[in-house]
């Protein structure tokens, strides 16, 4: 850790160990906290974002004295092994019964950036805002996300929008800190009130935690397929460089699930690799906690105290449309029970915020319910891949569209 001061502004650096070390003890916190407080328990709130927004708060009221920084440095290799260790839970079983529920679902979440769009153009209009505005705050950095909006910055400033990567960067912080706050409570009062049939909860807890299985996988499994994970890891990255290379934009994680998903394909019919699903499961449990911890670790909480009242009723009405599109589309399209219910939390998680968001949603509803395998392999792979492909042309219409106006 490294201490400053600059003009009388102190710096506090965390390097890589005190960010992990710190990132430990809150998701404990978090857990903690969770175990103790009956709200947060009835609503599913996932203990990573509990314990991660704790320190996000906590560097927001100090952030007038003392700058607080944290090491992300590990946050892109956590991201990777955990979509990595979505590959390797693509079962045939899985991929026969999720196969059209993904493709429908990925239509649901494409009307998402197009319903977000229309609302922040038509909010941003009332309240005498630029239309671009209303389409920052839409599906560019909700359904988009960070990478999507940084990606668009350049585009909104050669169109006029001064500040745009401020105003990017505000518009997805505020999608991270809601995702997790909103997409569980949706869904518990969907299963309370429609009193849902619920399967029972994998660990017999109410906190998110390993596979039933884990207390009889060894050691010697665990390194096992942890090594298979960090292999695919590396080759499905290069694989990935050498495509960006080529002039094609990917998000690094691609390669690497798509190459698990065809060994778990693979070694379901020849065993060659002798994977372990818990040992697979519990690894990208711990990636997923840790990466999303130090995720909100890092979100600077006081861009949001910079939103103008436009920004701040147009965020406002697209958390309340969201949520509601996702009951009306997600829940009744995917046939009104369990998994509905679960896949429900996990849409509001990425079209509000990312897609760990989703997951953790949806990893803190299956600990206190019980498991939902289709809504594990549906909704990652729609929120981490298909939804980028079709929303940025959602995004480019949309920007076209209210230029032309313009």
């Amino acid at each position: 850790m490294e201490l400053s001061s600059i003009q009388g502004l102190w710096t506090c650096k965390f390097n890589l160990l005190s960010t992990l070390a710190i990132a430990s003890l809150l998701y404990y916190l978090g857990a903690t906290l969770v175990a103790r407080t009956a709200w947060l328990r009835r609503f599913a709130i996932p203990v990573p974002a509990v314990g991660g927004l704790l320190f996000a708060l906590l560097a927001l009221f100090l952030h007038r004295q003392v700058n607080v920084t944290v090491d992300t440095t590990l946050r892109a290799p956590l991201q990777v092994a955990f979509f990595t260790t979505i590959g390797f839970g693509a079962t045939v079983q899985l991929l026969r019964s999720g196969g059209r529920t993904l493709l429908l679902f990925w239509a649901i979440a494409t009307g998402t950036g197009v319903l977000q769009n229309i609302v922040g153009i038509a909010t941003a209009k009332g309240v005498g805002a630029p239309p671009l505005l209303g389409i920052i705050c839409g599906a560019v950095t909700l359904t988009g996300g960070p990478a999507t909006g940084l990606a668009f910055t350049e585009t909104f400033e050669k169109l006029g929008v001064a500040g745009a990567g401020s105003l990017i960067m505000a518009s997805a912080t505020f999608g991270i800190f809601v995702a997790s706050l909103i997409g569980n409570p949706v869904a518990c009062a969907l299963i309370r009130r429609l009193r849902i049939p619920v399967p029972s909860p994998q660990n017999g807890a109410s906190l998110p935690g390993p596979p039933q299985s884990t207390p009889h996988m060894t050691a010697g499994s665990l390194m096992h397929n942890l090594i298979v994970l960090l292999a695919v890891m590396g080759v499905g990255t290069g694989l990935g460089m050498a495509v960006q290379g080529m002039g094609y934009v990917l998000p690094a994680f691609i390669f690497p699930m798509i190459i698990a998903a065809i060994l778990r394909l693979t070694d379901d019919r020849r065993g060659w690799l002798r994977l372990d699903a818990a040992a697979m499961e519990t690894l990208g449990f711990l990636s997923l906690n840790f990466f999303l911890v130090i995720a909100l670790m890092d979100l600077k909480l006081w861009q949001l105290a910079g939103l103008a009242l436009p920004m701040l009723v147009i965020l406002g009405l697209q958390t309340l449309t969201t949520a509601a599109y996702a009951v009306l589309t997600t829940f009744l399209l995917l046939g009104r029970d369990y998994e509905a219910a679960v896949a429900t939390s996990g849409h509001i998680g990425f079209g509000m915020g990312i897609t760990p968001n989703a997951v953790a949603n949806m990893q803190a509803l299956v600990a206190r319910f019980g498991p939902a395998p289709r809504s594990f392999l549906v909704i990652p792979v729609v929120g981490a891949f298909f939804i980028d492909l079709t929303n940025s042309l959602v995004i480019t219409l949309f920007i076209n569209i209210s230029g032309n106006a313009g």
